[in-house]
């Protein structure tokens, strides 16, 4: 079902309903860019750790927009051995519904959108019909402003909209000012000696003017009269004052507020959604959905937080159980017999023996998809294909069972040890993002940092190793990068043949990260003595009220800047000009008083806590389940 601004609010129960009914939701999101600033194959180093690849991601992809995301809810129907199906595919944008909302700011990725041009994609449809949304923060920030414009409004209407700090007598009019409140009076007095007007609409005016309008009124006429600020079409304000007894002025001013809290409700718009999905706390599929996670979060609930624990806890508690289907595929018992595991090629290749493909229909007054027509990069569409090969996956454990079962719940406790791990793109020996605990920490024994001149190529890198057998690079930046050795041990001989070199510098993978963590210790020391430093200036000016401030003035560079407003990302094919489906992988509040859906994160964690399951870690950080030891996902790769 698409879903656009439009439709929107008529068919957001459906989606609600949709979401309590089902067994589990598969997501999928499209994007307007993946990297703003290096290369796919540098944003994914192969030995990344799982803190830099979050940095690199949190860094240069927030700022691109989530367009349209797919939700696909799935739904069984244990009688008849199927499964119900409703799919949403709805296209999301953050425009402002009014001057108060967020002016959002986004970036594009020229590949990107040719891409996505080229797969039919309708950018008309986002940008003229996309639905609005605002993040926690951002609706916290509208409600105090529609509060701050009651407050103004200094008594005008009902007891709720008078300023603690109304008075009773005449306010102080700027001199520029008086002849045209003099003559807005003049209109009104004209109004209520008036039998037959009912209502007076002045001209459109500033904002200050409006302010002092219903201050004035405020004490001339505390009774009487109800005035209101509507907009015309071409978005000018202008004031309308109306004859009213008082229950009709109660009455109408209820009927602000309401309408108020609509706007409200319409502003959070699509964050809805998200936000009855975390609440439902149902099993969530995506496929390679690292960054379809980090994008949910940061556009729909608040930017990422800096360390890469934070944001585990705050996933885990926007989705407390997450399935990653890429990761599933890439896992024993399915590793031996997947060769790729692209979402078009993994729905393929489990049509076929020995997997059984599960059987799938629409609900009624919902499309169904045909997947022979391959409806790729449309949100819903991949999220329906994601949803098909999580089931067949799952079905697929059953047959290990004894007496094998052929229908797998996405309760069982077969698929536990797949939750919550998010696959992580081309890291070599770590193979995910464990949301639930400490990263594997492989030890690397083998790699050696280089640096070298900016003119290298790769080619240098083979010649300066050639003494030492195969080795596998892995570029960092245009001056440094990984060498992988076949042997461990000869990992010390390279570093003592460097040890005179001018043109290059050679060091282990531990010293490596032994001297990025002292500069990481440095910095933080760095930040706090500069904080102190400019305390103690401040400070130091409160008792030096004679000497110019500006003088004592530390400006700290670390001073946050907010990250509000920036966006997420979508797919690209990479450098090498490989038509394989892996490359477009790497893309791969508080609402209405009524909604039964209205739950802050805070109170979302309370229920993710429920989902939880306590896991005993061993050293090396592996994870073993006490529900199941068939398929754990393993600790090396």
């Amino acid at each position: 079902m698409e879903i656009i601004r439009s439709n929107f609010k008529d068919n957001l129960n459906k989606v609600y309903e949709a979401i309590e009914e089902a067994d589990f939701l598969a997501i999928d999101g499209e994007f307007s860019g993946i990297s703003d600033g290096p290369s796919v194959s540098t944003l994914t180093n192969g030995f990344d750790t799982p803190e830099e690849r979050y940095q690199k991601l949190k860094k240069h992809s927030m700022d691109f927009l989530l367009f349209q995301f797919g939700l696909c809810t799935f739904k069984s129907d244990h009688t008849e051995a199927k499964y119900i199906m409703k799919s949403f595919n709805f296209y999301i944008f953050p425009k402002p519904f009014n001057r108060s909302s967020p002016d959002v700011k986004f970036v594009c990725q020229s590949s990107s959108i040719d891409f996505l041009a080229n797969q039919g994609f309708d950018f008309n449809k986002v940008f003229r019909n996309g639905i609005p949304y605002l993040n926690q923060e951002e609706e916290r920030q509208l409600r105090e402003q529609y509060d701050e414009k009651r407050s103004q409004a200094n008594g005008a209407g009902t007891l709720s909209y008078i300023s603690p700090n109304a008075t009773k007598c005449p306010v102080t009019i700027p001199e520029d000012q008086k002849k045209f409140i003099e003559r807005v009076v003049e209109q009104i007095e004209d109004l209520l000696q008036n039998e037959e007007n009912k209502s007076l609409q002045l001209e459109p005016c500033t904002g200050f003017q409006r302010k002092l309008i219903y201050q004035t009124l405020s004490w001339k006429y505390p009774k009487g009269i109800h005035v209101e600020t509507l907009e015309t079409e071409k978005k000018e304000r202008y004031i309308v004052i109306s004859k009213v007894d008082e229950e009709e002025r109660k009455r109408r001013e209820q009927q602000k507020q309401a309408k108020e809290q609509e706007e409200l409700s319409d502003a959070v718009g699509f964050s809805r959604v998200i936000h009855a999905i975390a609440n439902s706390g149902k099993l969530v599929v995506g496929h390679n959905m690292l960054l379809d996670v980090m994008h949910t979060i940061h556009q729909f609930y608040c930017p990422l937080p800096e360390d890469l624990s934070e944001f585990k806890e705050l996933a885990a508690c926007v989705f407390p159980r997450l399935l990653d289907t890429k990761l599933m595929a890439s896992t024993q018992p399915f590793k031996e017999i997947i060769n790729n595991t692209s979402l078009a090629e993994l729905e393929k290749r489990l049509k076929k023996i020995p997997f059984n493909p599960p059987e799938v229909e629409s609900a009624e007054g919902f499309p169904s998809y045909d997947t022979a027509s391959e409806q790729l990069h449309e949100a819903g569409y991949d999220a329906y294909i994601t949803g098909l090969c999580f089931i067949s996956m799952a079905n697929y454990l059953g047959s290990f069972l004894n007496p094998p079962k052929n229908h797998v719940s996405a309760r069982s406790k077969l698929i536990e040890p797949f939750f919550n791990k998010l696959f992580l793109m081309r890291v070599m020996d770590i193979p995910y993002l464990n949301l639930e605990g400490p990263d594997l920490q492989p030890k690397r024994d083998h790699v050696l940092h280089v640096t070298f001149p900016r003119e290298w190529k790769t080619s240098d890198l083979y010649q300066l190793f050639s003494a030492f057998g195969n080795i596998l690079v892995s570029w960092i930046d245009d001056t440094s990068a990984f060498v992988s050795l076949s042997q461990p041990e000869q990992v010390q001989i390279a570093v003592n043949t460097s040890r005179y070199a001018e043109s290059y510098r050679i060091q282990t993978y531990a010293e490596y990260v032994e001297k990025k963590h002292e500069e990481k210790q440095a910095k933080r020391k760095w930040t706090e003595d500069s904080w102190k430093e400019m305390e103690r200036k401040r400070l130091k000016t409160q008792y030096t009220p004679y000497i110019p401030q500006s003088r004592y003035y530390c400006v700290n560079s670390f001073t946050a800047t907010s990250t509000m407003g920036k966006r997420s990302m979508s797919p690209i094919q990479e450098e090498t000009g490989s038509d394989d489906m892996e490359e477009r992988e790497i893309q791969d509040t508080e609402l209405d008083e009524t909604d039964c859906y209205a739950e802050s994160v805070p109170e979302g964690r309370k229920r993710a806590k429920k989902f939880k399951k306590v896991k005993e870690q061993d050293p090396t950080g592996s994870i073993t389940s006490g529900s199941t030891e068939l398929f754990d996902v393993p600790d090396t790769w």
